[in-house]
């Protein structure tokens, strides 16, 4: 049997499209039947078919139709029964739909059914009987029952035949639904005496190929005479009825009325519809002719009912009439919620009207009662979009965003417009998933850390932490520090930073000393794909630990030279004599330094100040006062543990320097040769002989040139000169001194006539003396003094 096809599309403007497709097939295919390739009507790719995972929906019914993906046609899954499926309703469809995924796409299908001849027609029962009287005139009419064919159209109940015809003929009324009544109408007096009984056959043909038929036969019991006839007072009565109505419910009442008396008077009413429900729900009174409710009614099953009664004496004769009843409907049944196709899953990223969700609304009541509204909850990014009659799609309608809300509860409530309104609701829920849209953030804006000098490689110095508002892999945060350099070298060999934890590690040593601070730059880049990322500063602050003791910059402790500070005897109290400067590289309270007299060769003479480091006398000099003079000063910072350096400082108590040579040449003298006197006896007459030889050589050759410069600078009375060297500042707090002063001091070939001038300035002599040499006096200067004499064995240096 040929298939027809009818196609039309419609496309809505959302993500969805929405199609209709119809075929029409015959009924009792075999399983497995094509019904039509559905790819090729909507102008679909078979592979999309498979990729998008489409799939038949036919809600709550019965499943007849499938889908075959690999070639994209539409196959009979059941056997499909016409007349079980639509009973006498014309024509008759399968309404399902083809739900499609990502996106989500639904067409509609109609496959109708069209009916074959299978069903021959068919009567109740197999024979009825009939009571006529003899006295019965022409055209008395007797109703017959129907046959029902469950076909419809040409296939379905077409005509009757009644044989033999020798006193009854069959008579056909149409009805204005299409059926037929039957009247077998006597057309030839009865004669009792010669027929008692009769016997007829009532065939009922239908108009399928081949042609199918059904018979029931009439037996026909002649009685005596019976005038009249019962007649109804209406041929149609009409009632009208709710469905849900309870059992015993007075539906209406039929009257008929009969002229005879006696037993041919006495009316008996009867339900004549055989093959349909109607017995199984009306019931009416032989006797009064009332009509009842025995079953229940449901509007949505059947809307109308069509009674046939019949009104009949005890003689045979009988008269019929209809009662036409009418279903009302009552709001009974809630709107029922069917989801098609939904996505457990979104992203966050999806775009304003992206559909979710299909959801397709029942409501099998009519009128306002069928009328369905459907809303959702309210302050969530979605809205409900009615696409077509029963259809809705939830789409959404803001921007999502998982980091708001990771999960939506989505409760679609349907009402219907009955009065009383009944509602059905269903919940979705919606999962967002994670797009990598948020960067780490760090906790702070720019970090600072401290740590300690002198630490040990590979101490954790302090922790940068960043978070990121995605989710999984996309907040996964790793630490990478970024290049760039420290004073030239790389940062890298400064610290290091955990991939994992934000650690940052030292990775050496730190010396307060070489590097007091120093920055970098932390990355955090999360694990999404593209990585998003974030810096911050991070800065790194040395502290000092007293780790270094005080070095004495002044006076300069040598080893082959003795430095001296020379006192007049005239000093007063509080004369200065030298002041003990010295640094500390460490800073803070670690560079604090404090001066203390630790030992003296009179420790009432003098006092050492113990902020700057200056030493006086503290009491006026007298003649009994020792030329020698050893003072020890000791140089302490305030760190914890304190750390100290020790100077000694040898002073002359003298006026001259004849009086303070002798003194000091014993005192060095015992001082360097202690331990061995001899040795350094004989190694000095070595010396001082060598050099005697080779100077007398040389003043020979100078002896004029060196005679006239000497006795000009003797008697130039020139003035002391101070130098100070650039670098020494004073802290004053630190003890540290300002600058040094440096003299120069003349004197004449004849060392026993030598003079010196001393000069006030900062009230600070020093004498250098050397009892080991016999070379000449020099500056500590590079230039060499013309008033230099190879012989003399005092080296002066003012520093």
């Amino acid at each position: 049997m040929g298939r027809q096809v009818l196609l039309f599309i419609s496309v809505l403007s959302l993500s969805s499209a929405l199609g209709q497709v119809s075929y029409s097939i015959p009924e009792e295919m075999a399983k497995g039947s094509l019904v039509g390739n559905i790819a090729q009507d909507l102008g679909l790719d078979v592979k999309r078919l498979k990729s998008r995972n489409a799939r038949v929906y036919s809600g709550e019914n019965k499943e007849y139709i499938e889908l075959n993906r690999e070639r994209g046609v539409l196959l009979v899954k059941e056997r499909i029964d016409r007349e079980a499926l639509c009973g006498q309703t014309t024509p008759c469809a399968l309404h399902f739909q083809i739900i499609l995924d990502n996106p989500i796409e639904f067409y509609s299908i109609t496959v109708e059914i069209t009916d074959v001849n299978d069903n021959p027609p068919a009567f109740e029962k197999g024979e009825i009987k009939f009571k006529i009287s003899e006295s019965a005139v022409s055209g008395s009419k007797f109703d017959l029952e129907r046959a029902m064919d469950l076909d419809v159209g040409m296939n379905g109940l077409q005509n009757y035949m009644l044989k033999p015809t020798d006193n009854f003929v069959l008579t056909l009324h149409s009805q204005a639904d299409g059926s037929k009544n039957i009247e077998m109408v006597l057309q030839k007096p009865l004669d009792r005496e010669k027929d008692e009984h009769i016997s007829l056959v009532l065939t009922a043909v239908d108009g399928g190929e081949p042609q199918m038929s059904g018979a029931m036969q009439i037996l026909i019991t002649v009685l005596d005479a019976n005038d009249n006839p019962p007649v109804f007072t209406q041929p149609v009565y009409k009632a009208t009825v709710a469905e849900n109505s309870p059992k015993g419910t007075v539906v209406t009442r039929v009257s008929a009325s009969d002229a005879d008396h006696g037993s041919h008077g006495r009316i008996t009413y009867s339900i004549r519809n055989t093959l349909d429900d109607v017995r199984h729900i009306f019931e009416v009174n032989e006797e009064s002719g009332e009509v009842r409710l025995i079953g229940n009614i449901d509007y949505e099953k059947a809307r109308n009912y069509q009674i046939n009664l019949r009104a009949s004496d005890d003689g045979g004769l009988a008269d019929s009439c209809k009662v036409i009843v009418d279903v009302t409907d009552v709001n009974d049944n809630k709107p029922l919620i069917n989801v098609m196709s939904k996505s457990n899953m979104i992203s966050e990223d999806v775009k304003i009207n992206t559909v979710v969700t299909i959801i397709n609304i029942q409501d099998p009541d009519a009128g306002e009662n069928g009328k369905v509204q459907c809303v959702i909850n309210e302050n969530i990014p979605f809205t409900l979009i009615s696409t077509s009659n029963k259809f809705y799609s939830l789409v959404t309608d803001s921007d999502l965003d998982r980091e708001r809300d990771s999960e939506y509860n989505i409760s679609v409530t349907c009402s219907d417009e009955g009065v009383s309104s009944l509602s059905s609701s269903v919940t979705l829920t919606l999962q967002i998933s994670d797009v990598n849209d948020n960067a780490p953030v760090f906790e702070r804006s720019s970090y600072e850390a401290y740590i300690v000098e002198n630490n040990t490689p590979g101490l954790s110095v302090f922790t940068v932490k960043a978070r990121d508002a995605d989710w999984n892999q996309n907040a996964r945060v790793s630490y990478i520090l970024e290049d760039s350099s420290v004073n030239g070298v790389p940062v890298s060999s400064y610290v290091s930073v955990s991939a994992d934890s934000g650690v940052i590690h030292a990775v050496r040593s730190f010396d307060y000393e070489q590097i007091k601070d120093f920055q970098f730059r932390v990355k955090a880049q999360d694990g999404g794909s593209p990585p998003l990322s974030s810096n911050v500063t991070v800065k790194i602050m040395i502290q000092d630990q007293n780790d270094n003791a005080p070095q004495v910059l002044y006076p300069v402790q040598t080893g082959g030279s003795l430095v001296a500070e020379m006192v007049p005897r005239s000093a007063d109290v509080g004369y200065l004599v030298t002041k003990v400067v010295a640094v500390d590289v460490d800073s803070g309270q670690n560079a604090w330094l404090s001066y203390k007299l630790q030992k003296a060769t009179d420790r009432a003479l003098f006092e050492v100040g113990l902020q700057n480091g200056e030493i006086r006398t503290i009491r006026q000099v007298t003649d009994k006062d020792a030329v020698k003079q050893r003072l020890t000063v000791v140089v302490e910072d305030n760190g914890q543990p304190s750390r100290s350096a020790t100077v000694n400082v040898n002073v002359a108590v003298a006026d001259s320097f004849p009086e303070v040579l002798s003194e000091f040449t014993d005192f060095t003298h015992d001082k360097e040769y202690n331990d061995n006197l001899t040795f350094y006896l004989v190694l000095a007459l070595a010396v001082v002989s060598f050099l005697f030889i080779t100077c007398l050589v040389v003043i020979i050759s100078v002896k004029i040139y060196r005679w006239r410069q000497s006795r000009i600078l003797y008697h130039s009375n020139l003035p002391v000169i101070p130098y100070y060297p650039p670098r020494y500042s004073d802290t004053l707090g630190t003890g540290t001194l300002q600058h040094v002063y440096n003299y120069e001091v003349c004197r004449t070939t004849d060392s026993r006539k030598s003079d010196c001038k001393f000069g006030t300035v900062g009230s600070q002599n020093v004498l250098i003396m050397d009892p080991s040499s016999t070379g000449t006096m020099q500056r500590i200067q590079s230039e060499k003094s013309i008033l230099d004499e190879p012989d003399s064995p005092i080296e002066v240096r003012m520093l």
